[in-house]
């Protein structure tokens, strides 16, 4: 009898979910839902083919720690069947947490609140259900397992997460400088005194991840017009927002989405048993379905707003070289209104200033270790003979506007 269920896997190739716990877990609805969350957020209107959902990375992320766990278990690591259910039930319910559009509306949806906060409380969820059964996996995935490795392969420098994702965004969007080596690097871990390194042979692989990590936020996940249609969207949530305060609420076909609009909730006092059901209803196609009458409200702004989404006439990002001064921004702010008919309160909805962050690598607290010829686990930017590795440690900062198109920045 086939104690699996083959699934397959354009990136990977044949994924053999278990038959039993984790076949349950693929098949849960918490799980499932996922399958209507795209795993790039917005990306996916600037790369066509960047329509994957986070179901898919759960799954391929489940598939790479399969091969992960056989590797080490190969060069004598001491994984126990427990263990290893644990940690790929950890890895497949990672981003269960995940809101619409993934990271787009995040802090917007719900007040004081990070992703991982609601995947924690779902895998208590599904503990509670399941009779215990995920226990272990909860250990890995906060940290307080006996071994960290298992939680490293989770969430670390080099996790079974990114090793994942990134090979699927660069595989989807067609973005070849995101290729990474995942075999040569799988194939090159261990585990030394309780935590994973990489052999000297893997080191290559490791400085090609690395160095695609940071051109992939460049190209892909910090693209300006990803960040012009998040804040597209950001700003119509914002026009709701104020108009509910007003007392003019818009008509929102999704009920569940009508709730957050109307309560906005808040997860600085943990996730309550209504947010959770409620969250587990709302998906991307809630957020899709209502712009649709938004882009027909009778308000001008909400309206402009929403149709500019549908029909992809966004805003403009320009990056700068430095933040604005205050005297340039407040001439900004005055082109801005005029460009609004003279409405100086639509300035907020169509004019953002902001700062991103890149870091490629950042090794404090949290460093990837390389295995050097007599054994001793060496940092990575000390190991690698590649001078521009180092110069990766160091964040890129870049402040940006986002404008309309039809105003020009002041010089």
């Amino acid at each position: 009898m086939n104690q699996y269920k083959v699934f397959t896997d354009p990136v990977h190739g044949f994924v053999h979910v278990p038959k039993g716990l984790l076949l349950r877990l693929v098949d849960h609805p918490v799980v499932q839902r996922l399958r209507r969350i795209r795993q790039l957020g917005l990306g996916y209107l600037v790369f066509p083919g960047g329509e994957h959902s986070r179901f898919s990375h759960a799954l391929g992320a489940l598939g790479l720690m399969q091969r992960t766990l056989a590797s080490l278990r190969e060069k004598n690591t001491t994984i126990t069947n427990a263990e290893a259910e644990g940690a790929m039930a950890a890895i497949l319910l990672h981003d269960v947490g995940h809101g619409p559009f993934s990271h787009t509306l995040e802090h917007v949806l719900i007040r004081d609140f990070h992703h991982e906060q609601m995947t924690l409380a779902l895998m208590r969820h599904l503990d509670e259900e399941m009779d215990g059964a995920l226990r272990t996996a909860i250990d890995i995935f906060i940290g307080t397992h006996p071994k960290p490795f298992l939680h490293q392969l989770i969430s670390s420098q080099l996790d079974i997460d990114r090793l994942d994702y990134l090979k699927r965004d660069a595989f989807h969007t067609g973005v070849q400088e995101g290729e990474i080596g995942v075999d040569r690097i799988l194939r090159t871990m261990r585990v030394i005194k309780g935590h994973i390194v990489i052999e000297r042979k893997g080191i290559y692989a490791v400085e090609n991840y690395v160095t695609a990590r940071r051109l992939m936020y460049m190209q892909v996940y910090q693209h300006k017009t990803v960040l012009a249609a998040d804040q597209l969207l950001k700003s119509v949530m914002h026009r709701i927002g104020d108009l509910t305060d007003a007392g003019k609420p818009p008509f929102t076909p999704s009920p569940v989405l009508e709730w957050f609009l109307k309560e906005r909730p808040s997860a600085k006092r943990g996730i309550s048993k209504t947010l959770r059901d409620r969250f587990l209803m709302v998906d991307d196609d809630d957020f899709l379905l209502s712009l649709k009458y938004w882009a027909r409200e009778k308000d001008p702004i909400l309206r402009d707003l929403a149709k500019r989404f549908l029909e992809r006439r966004y805003l403009r990002t320009t990056f700068l070289r430095a933040p604005l001064d205050e005297d340039r921004l407040d001439a900004l702010r005055m082109r801005t209104a005029e460009a609004c008919g003279g409405r100086e309160d639509a300035v907020p909805y169509y004019l953002h200033t902001g700062t991103l962050h890149n870091e490629a690598y950042r090794f404090e607290n949290d460093s990837i270790w390389v295995m050097d010829e007599t054994g001793t686990a060496v940092e990575f930017s000390k190991a690698s003979e590649t001078r521009n590795i180092a110069a990766l440690t160091q964040p890129v900062v870049k402040p940006y506007v986002v404008h309309r198109k039809d105003v020009e920045l002041p010089l």
